[in-house]
């Protein structure tokens, strides 16, 4: 147990690195990558997620939603499911303060200069400007973490052991999502991606930080990816016979 809930934590700060990380490349000042636009932060998101199933083998969630679906469909006890969860969210939140110890200068030399609501989107996701509907941005969460968990469960079930094949297509599949219909939301999909960050930027001593915008995290990316993941732990158990 102790073993997994490590494997969880790890897998799951790797991942945040990687996503956190990208971010911090494409908007701060100084970084080697700034201005690469979001193509280049999607794709590094997708590979970065497949080096830490490469890593920690296949059986890692990194995600609360996908945890959820697992116990559903009968891969994880429900026994371990808290546990799991909580070892998810630490995970994300550390893996933010270590992006943010690496990049340390950047936003130092970013103070006044870039602004901070796209410091803030470093962390967190965050609707577009004109998506001020939440009933649509939650609609939208929770259709994108539907589509995201079906498919790696799908993949799952046909991979069987074969863990690099999981592995690459788990970032096809996030790749395929993010491109495709994650430009309304940021495809959150996973509250240890969006809600462990986002208590990092709370308290990392970042200056003239934006407003967390925690009412719209705790609804969107907070309870959609759950709903999203039900509804897919049963599609596919249900309607697809896997598991």
């Amino acid at each position: 147990m102790l073993t997994k809930l490590l494997c969880e934590f790890g897998a799951t700060a790797l991942m945040i690195i990687f996503g956190v990380g990208v971010h911090c490349d494409t908007v701060l000042k100084g970084t080697k990558y700034q201005g690469s636009g979001h193509m280049f932060a999607i794709t590094t998101w997708s590979f970065g997620i497949s080096v830490c199933l490469f890593v920690f083998g296949g059986a890692v969630c990194m995600n609360p939603a996908m945890v959820l679906a697992q116990c559903i469909v009968g891969l994880v006890p429900w026994s371990s499911c808290i546990p799991f969860m909580i070892a998810d969210m630490l995970g994300g939140f550390v893996g933010a303060v270590i992006a943010w110890f690496m990049y340390a200068d950047e936003f130092k030399a970013s103070e006044g200069v870039v602004d901070p609501i796209a410091q803030r989107n470093i962390f967190s996701t965050n609707p577009t400007t004109e998506g001020t509907n939440y009933a649509r941005n939650f609609f939208c969460e929770a259709i994108c973490t539907f589509v995201f968990i079906s498919a790696i469960l799908a993949v799952a079930s046909r991979a069987g052991e074969n863990v690099l094949m999981l592995a690459i297509c788990v970032g096809l599949i996030v790749w395929a999502v993010g491109m495709g219909m994650g430009g309304i939301t940021g495809f959150a999909m996973n509250q240890a991606r969006d809600l462990g960050p986002r208590m990092a930027y709370q308290v990392l001593p970042i200056k003239n930080k934006a407003d967390n915008n925690w009412k719209y995290g705790l609804l969107v990316p907070g309870i959609a990816p759950f709903i999203g993941a039900a509804l897919a732990a049963l599609f596919v158990h249900g309607f697809l016979g896997m598991f």
